[in-house]
């Protein structure tokens, strides 16, 4: 059997993963603090917005029947009754033959129902009759006065429970008073390194050795998807050992991601812990190119993702399959199995194909003259290649073909998180 696993496509591959993730535990937070979390309770309006009749304009709040036929050459005189700056209220009702000085955003007296623009006014002391305004302009009943009610309806729902706190969202929250928000808490996920031929990044290099940096490039993806990630060291080279720690860290942590040791080399040990243990093995071959072999496995509704050793395989195998599952467990609702792609085309005189396998390629989008979209490969396409990642803001989807694509072709493009319209 370890030479014979079922290859899945990807979308089925994300499908399975999703089917057995639940959104995770929740916390409740300060609102400075909830900016990018996910609610974990809707927000629905306790009272309308605004709450008050609110004005639209600096100007004069008047009756607007007593404006009609106002003009410059023929004014009508109110008396100014008041001034109602913001945060304040007249506390008198407007009467007849008055008018209230009023700033934008400020409360409308009673008795008033519009408010005429301060350019359409000229104020001045009129002698016994004390300030008045001469009004040049009419106004019909309603003008510059948001009415109660008019933004939010109380009782409107706002926000639903897995939404992703942004500057709008946040600005709501406050709007109605949530001080602290139940939000979904942060994902601990252990990081897991095999392979005896890694070293700690401080360590000098030594021939056959190399420095871990897959772990490192798992961090950063992890804490970018949101996620609260801890190095876990390198697994042991013998069976049971690497089990125990695996177990052990499933047992504690929301997500356990391992890189390296899911080949069919002699110390690939990753194919025996996932047969041989009280899990449920989802699969562990994929058809795609790089990252064939990633396997997933169930334990006690935690997942355990082993993803390739080769660089870009593990990067790819975190962008197509775990950053899905770690949405889901934000609370992030209708994630879906079939990827996001944009429309754009190949910059690139050839680009090779997989006539069974969907090749996932490093690249960069850019934008042609007349505004359309093309994606360059970047770098040398090979799944050991750390470079090109840094390079690349998308990755060029390949679908399985005999022969390869040419430029001007018709592609898909996954974008990459940071990157151009991500």
């Amino acid at each position: 059997m370890r030479f014979q696993r079922i290859a899945l496509s990807v979308e089925e591959a994300a499908a399975r993963i999703l089917e057995r993730v639940r959104p995770g535990r929740t916390e409740t937070v300060p609102l400075a603090d909830a900016w990018d979390r996910h609610l974990a309770e809707p927000l629905t309006a306790d009272q309308p917005v605004p709450h008050f009749r609110r004005s639209g304009m600096d100007g004069y709040a008047l009756r607007a029947e007593e404006t009609a036929g106002a003009s410059a050459e023929s004014p009508v005189l109110l008396q100014v009754a008041g001034n109602v700056p913001c945060g304040s209220v007249h506390g008198k009702r407007l009467e007849p033959g008055q008018a209230v000085r009023i700033m934008t955003g400020a409360a409308v007296p009673d008795g008033a129902d519009a408010v005429v623009r301060l350019e359409d006014t000229a104020e001045e002391e009129n002698g016994a009759l004390g300030t008045t305004v001469a009004i040049l302009r009419g106004e019909k009943a309603g003008a510059n006065i948001s009415e109660i009610g008019l933004e939010v309806g109380q009782g409107e729902r706002l926000l639903e429970t897995g939404r992703r706190i942004g500057p709008g969202e946040a600005a709501l929250l406050a709007m109605f008073g949530a001080a602290r928000v139940q939000v979904y808490a942060r994902p601990r996920v252990a990081v897991f390194a095999t392979g005896s031929e890694l070293l700690a990044v401080e360590e000098p290099l030594a021939p056959g050795k190399i420095r871990n940096s897959n772990s490192y490039m798992l961090l950063a993806q992890l804490r970018e998807a949101g996620c609260e990630p801890v190095l876990a060291g390198a697994i042991p080279d013998s069976l049971e050992p690497a089990r125990q720690a695996i177990t052990a860290a499933m047992d504690t942590y929301d997500l356990v991601i391992t890189t390296g040791g899911v080949s069919v080399g002699d110390y690939d040990i990753l194919y025996d812990l996932t047969t041989g243990w009280d899990g449920e093995l989802l699969f562990n071959k994929l058809a795609m190119r790089p990252g064939s072999p990633t396997t997933v496995s169930v334990r006690r509704d935690k997942l355990l993702f082993a993803l390739s050793g080769n660089p870009a395989a593990c990067f790819v195998g975190f962008e197509l399959l775990v950053r899905p599952a770690v949405r889901k467990l934000l609370g992030e609702k209708e994630v879906s199995p079939r990827i996001d792609t944009l429309p754009a085309r190949l910059k690139a005189e050839s680009l090779k194909t997989d006539g069974k396998f969907t090749r996932f390629v490093r690249g960069v989008r850019r934008v042609g003259p007349e505004g359309q979209l093309w994606a360059e490969p970047v770098g040398v396409d090979a799944s050991s290649i750390t470079v090109s990642l840094r390079d690349a803001d998308c990755l060029i989807v390949v679908p399985p073909a005999e022969k390869p694509m040419r430029q001007g072709e018709l592609v898909a493009l996954i974008p990459l998180k940071g990157g151009l319209f991500s």
